[in-house]
């Protein structure tokens, strides 16, 4: 079979229609609802205990951590009250010792101590003065409110929400293993080791990075309009919306301010249909669930996050290599190759490693117009060890890798639409006015067109259309896990404080 022909065979078969996209909205807005009335189903949509979203006019100086992994970045953050922000911040390498620690106070203390430096390198005079009039937080004879800095803790593991600041670890990740900490209330954690070393900080809120890109575009963007959703589309993908609490049936333990009639529901999509109700399931898909750490988890996820498009492609490529009858990096002589050379694989390529072909090299192949693909040769060349591969061998890997590309952006548009719809966010078909979201990741940041293929996708929704679409406006949201958190912080603080609460 012809590559031209094997082509077309493989790109049909990623092929996600107006018809499935549809199917896919309704599926969506199902488990959602199902997930607002009871837990364990496949959209968890966990209430984030955030009542209230800021408009820009917000003004004050506050801290954000983030322990999303082998880092842990302080940041501080100066919010001007004119939708713009002065932004500060240190990273630190979490020493191995420490994410193996015997006991979590051994943890927490080292992030205690980043913050104590922290505040002496960029808040010094704030640190000296306040350092000497007091003992802890819980001092009667403490600072004034008004002097402690609140500080917004995005804590990147599966924790169990009490709170908008409180939540105890359900289980480590990512390397991280200090059994002493499961079950226990993170922000307490952090808390006490803060008040062990005298420092002006309180832990206000628990952040998901998710609810802090919420936050982030709600605070930058133009206009009246407020963001209704934040979403992650990069190496894992995940989005946080503004629900109606009168919508959430389900129990949601612990005080929290009622007087906005709104909550931040963390969906958790990347398991959206574990089932396979309604979401495509190639081979290829089947065979990278199969062999993922995870099999039948985050079904969503493995076919819409940056992680999983680069494997979904390499299988496809190995599959095509094992069969004799296509001539993919396979030249009888150099008079079948337009650089009049022949194709060599090394034994070392990626190709034949598990998680081996980076999904980068897919925005490379989408962003290369050239007649001859010439860039993209290079790279399967730099990256794969893929050495002369003709132009009919670049054809087929850049057609298979934007039809793959391709369903990612029109499933990310299922999850945006459903999200559009469940909230009523463009009911009002009189209205002109944008409705926000705020969005981050390699995905939408470097993937050429993803956005544009994502308001395709929207345009063919029933409900939204042509028109719906054109009000929604997409914009990237940087450093949800510093501002946005920095902005839970304030708004945990005005809720503390029985201050009026900002509302849609």
């Amino acid at each position: 079979m012809s590559l031209a022909e094997e082509t077309k065979r493989i790109v049909a078969q990623f092929e996600y229609s107006d018809e499935d996209l549809n199917k896919g909205v309704q599926e969506f807005i199902r488990q959602m609802r199902e997930g607002l009335e009871k837990d364990g189903t496949s959209l968890s949509q966990i209430p984030t205990y955030v009542t209230a979203v800021p408009n820009g006019t917000e003004k004050g100086t506050y801290l954000a951590v983030d322990l999303g992994g082998t880092n842990f970045r302080v940041c501080s953050v100066q919010l001007n009250g004119d939708s713009t922000f002065n932004l500060t911040y240190s990273k630190v390498a979490i020493p191995k010792d420490i994410m193996t620690a015997k006991t979590a106070r051994e943890l927490f203390a080292f992030l205690a101590k980043q913050i104590e430096l922290f505040l002496q390198d960029h808040h010094e005079d704030h640190y000296e003065r306040h350092i000497r009039r007091r003992n802890t937080l819980s001092s009667p004879e403490g600072y004034k409110d008004e002097h402690v800095f609140r500080l917004g803790f995005t804590f990147s593991f599966p924790v169990h929400q009490l709170g908008i600041n409180s939540g105890t670890l359900i289980r480590w990740t990512k390397g991280f293993d200090i059994p002493d900490a499961v079950g226990k209330d993170v922000c307490a954690l952090l808390q006490e080791e803060i008040d062990k070393l005298h420092l002006p900080v309180k832990v206000a809120a628990l952040v998901n990075d998710t609810v802090g890109t919420l936050m982030a575009r709600s605070y930058a963007s133009p206009g009246k309009s407020k963001a209704v959703l934040g979403a992650i589309f990069g190496t894992g993908t995940n989005g946080a919306y503004v629900e109606k609490l009168s919508n959430i049936k389900k129990e949601v333990p612990g005080d929290f301010d009622k007087s906005t009639g709104l909550m931040i529901i963390n969906t958790e999509w990347g398991s959206f249909d574990n089932q396979l109700n309604v979401l495509p399931n190639t081979p290829w898909d089947a065979q990278l669930d199969k062999e993922s750490v995870n099999p039948g988890f985050q079904i969503f996820e493995k076919r819409v996050s940056g992680m999983f498009l680069g494997e979904i492609l390499r299988l496809v490529i190995v599959d095509l290599l094992n069969k004799t009858d296509v001539p993919l990096f396979m030249d009888e002589n150099s008079s079948h190759n337009d650089w009049k050379s022949t194709t060599t694989i090394a034994p070392l390529s990626g190709l034949y490693k598990q998680w081996g072909l980076d999904s980068a090299i897919m925005s490379a192949a989408a962003a290369d117009t050239t007649p001859e693909l010439a860039l993209l040769r290079q790279d399967l060349e730099t990256h794969l060890h893929v050495y002369t591969p003709s132009l009919e061998d670049a054809q087929l890997f850049k057609e298979i890798s934007a039809a793959i590309g391709r369903r990612a952006a029109r499933l990310s548009a299922v999850a945006i639409g459903a999200i559009l719809l469940q909230t009523g966010s463009l009911a009002d078909e009189s209205s002109d006015e944008p409705v926000d979201i705020g969005v981050d990741g390699s995905l939408v940041e470097h993937y050429p067109y993803f956005r544009d293929m994502i308001y395709e996708g929207l345009r063919a929704i029933e409900g939204i259309g042509p028109k719906g679409a054109e009000r929604v406006r997409i914009g990237i949201a940087k450093d949800g896990s510093g501002v946005g958190a920095a902005l839970i912080a304030l708004v945990a603080a005005g809720m503390e404080n029985g201050e009026g609460s900002i509302t849609l």
